[in-house]
């Protein structure tokens, strides 16, 4: 056999041993992170496998490449709904809270450790930002629900907080190996980095949606592989001129995430799945790079140094931020909690070693044990501290899959399942009392092993799958009529000037209820029929307002009323 046949099979045996590995991170609520270093050391040279592996570069050019794709995956991830909610708190985190991070840490390791305080600060900068793919999974995993603005924090900071940890380990090495100026130099760079970068990531993402959409390809495969691809130029051209090639990379996926395109849903399976075959990949490498008998000789100065991350560092960088944005303190520990550090750490931490810097070598050894620690601790225990905190809430039906459609681009249409919970405004009425809107159909119920045909007369369940054919824009009404009441996902009620479009057979009952809505009229009453008794003619473009319901005629078949545009205004 030739040498790559034997390095594909190694890498196919240890990849499935990772993937059948993450069902012990369900069971044990220990990060993926510490199983798949764990089983990159245990295959190492210490270890039982016995594979010599010690190439800094190699680690590093693999780990880069990985990295962009969890960071691009994230991106397509992340709902613009997300970030318009917390996006001050969690750009203040991203950034400053970083910044104090890494000083404060920085400082614990000069004394600790013995280093000047530059290299101190350097460790400091090294693990400062927390890991997004630990905290995604870790949030799913764990089965975690928590209120949408504390979850949409925790995520949003930890998705966006690597590039300012990039920044000042870069900016740091310049200066120590360098000789780069510490004020006006370092501060120009911190704007190149964050500049080009947020650039850089805003027209690739504007050009990647634009050309998928009018590619008009006849292999579908080459739509995943060209959005692959924006992910990559989007990297590549920040990096070459200077910029934060991971920022725009994740900017590049937001806005992608947040269009529509051709074979959207595939798309965003593929990623998923490339992003789980980086970590894997990502972590193992890691895993073998590192020697767990040198550990050992570093075990005490990263545990205090852990120790002061964790409970001095983290929460005093934290707390006064989210203090000025009405945190709750309960709020504000958690957050405090959930600071777990990954693989950009360990990736920056070889970045003194390219540079043969001084000490690079227990630098690296440090912050590999401080990871660990960190993920391990931290980890395990979230679901505990949240529960302890009382910030655990009952799960809200929401959507469990977008199955994916053949084409997009000439149909303005997804199909949504639902899974109904218990607390499911739906669960106990007929599918006709649920008043969706007038263009999303039920087309296939399951119950169980069995197949429900969708009629008005049937009877929803707990636990029922619902697959409804909706347009995108209307996704959040469904979402509200599958919610618990008063927890729709989005928001608790119907927003003011939101519109619904019902058909004149639905009832003011049902309507009232569903979208929990104020109508003072009697519950059985269709709105063909409200709305005659209110008006003296009836024809389109007829309008009337009941209390905070807006209600227009849109469509008649003879003299009936067929369609009704319905809006939430202030009464």
């Amino acid at each position: 056999m030739f040498l790559i046949d034997h390095l594909i099979l190694l890498s196919a045996v240890l990849i499935l041993i990772g993937v059948f590995a993450s069902k012990l991170s369900a069971r044990f609520g220990l990060p993926l992170l510490v199983l798949f270093l764990g089983i990159g050391m245990l295959a190492g040279e210490d270890g039982i496998g016995g594979i010599a592996f010690d190439n800094a570069s190699a680690a590093h050019a693999l780990g880069t490449i990985a990295l962009i794709f969890i960071l691009f995956d994230g991106g397509l991830q992340t709902q613009i709904s997300s970030i318009k909610q917390v996006w001050k708190p969690a750009s203040v985190l991203a950034t400053g809270g970083v910044l104090l991070t890494a000083i404060i840490t920085g400082l614990a390791a000069t004394l600790v450790l013995g280093l000047e305080p530059l290299q101190g600060l350097l460790l400091g900068a090294i693990v400062g930002s927390t890991d997004a793919a630990a905290v995604f999974s870790l949030l799913r995993n764990a089965g975690i629900h928590l209120n949408p603005r504390l979850k949409a924090t925790l995520e949003i900071e930890s998705a966006s907080n690597d590039p300012m940890a990039i920044f000042l380990t870069i900016g740091l090495l310049e200066i120590l190996v360098n000789d780069m100026g510490f004020g006006f130099e370092f501060f120009m760079l911190f704007v190149k980095q964050m500049g080009i970068g947020a650039i850089c990531g805003l027209l690739v993402g504007r050009l990647a949606v634009w050309l998928i959409n009018k590619s008009n390809l006849t292999a579908s495969g080459l739509y995943l592989v060209m959005v692959a691809a924006f992910g990559l130029l989007a990297f590549g051209l920040a990096a070459h001129w200077g910029g934060s090639g991971f920022l725009s990379v994740f900017i590049t996926g937001v806005i992608l995430g947040n269009s529509r395109f051709v074979f959207q849903q595939g798309t965003f399976l593929f990623h998923d799945g490339l992003a789980w075959l980086s970590q894997i990949t990502m972590f193992v490498i890691l895993g073998l790079l590192i020697n767990p008998s040198s550990l050992q000789e570093v075990w005490l100065q990263g545990l205090v140094i852990a120790i002061v991350l964790t409970f001095i560092a983290r929460p005093l960088a934290v707390a006064p931020i989210l203090k000025k944005f009405n945190f709750s303190k309960n709020e504000i520990i958690l957050i405090s909690w959930v600071g777990l550090r990954g693989s950009v750490p360990i990736i920056l931490a070889i970045f003194p070693l390219l540079f043969g810097m001084q000490h690079a070598n227990l630098i690296f050894n440090v912050v590999f044990f401080v990871v660990l620690i960190s993920a391990t601790l931290q980890g395990s225990t979230l679901p505990w501290v949240a529960k302890k905190l009382g910030l655990i809430e009952k799960a809200p039906a929401v959507p469990a899959a977008i199955l994916k459609m053949s084409s997009l681009s000439d149909i303005n249409a997804e199909i949504v399942e639902y899974t109904l919970g218990e607390s499911s405004k739906a669960v106990g009425r007929t599918l006709s009392q649920a008043a969706l809107p007038e263009q999303a159909v039920a087309a296939m119920i399951t119950r169980g092993k069995a197949v429900i045909p969708p009629r008005g007369s049937t009877l929803l369940q707990a636990d029922d799958h619902l697959f409804i054919i909706l347009k995108p824009e209307e996704r959040h009404l469904v979402d509200l009529v599958f919610s618990a009441p008063g927890q729709g996902p989005f928001t608790p009620i119907l927003p003011i000037d939101s519109e619904i479009r019902l058909k004149g057979i639905a009832r003011v009952a049902d309507i009232r209820y569903s979208y929990e809505l104020t109508i003072d009229a009697d519950d059985q009453l269709c709105l063909d029929e409200l709305i005659r008794q209110q008006l003296p003619e009836v024809k389109v473009g007829s309008e009337l307002q009941i209390d905070e319901a807006f209600f227009k005629v849109e469509a008649m078949i003879g003299h009936r009323i067929s369609t009704v545009l319905i809006k939430r205004k202030m009464s």
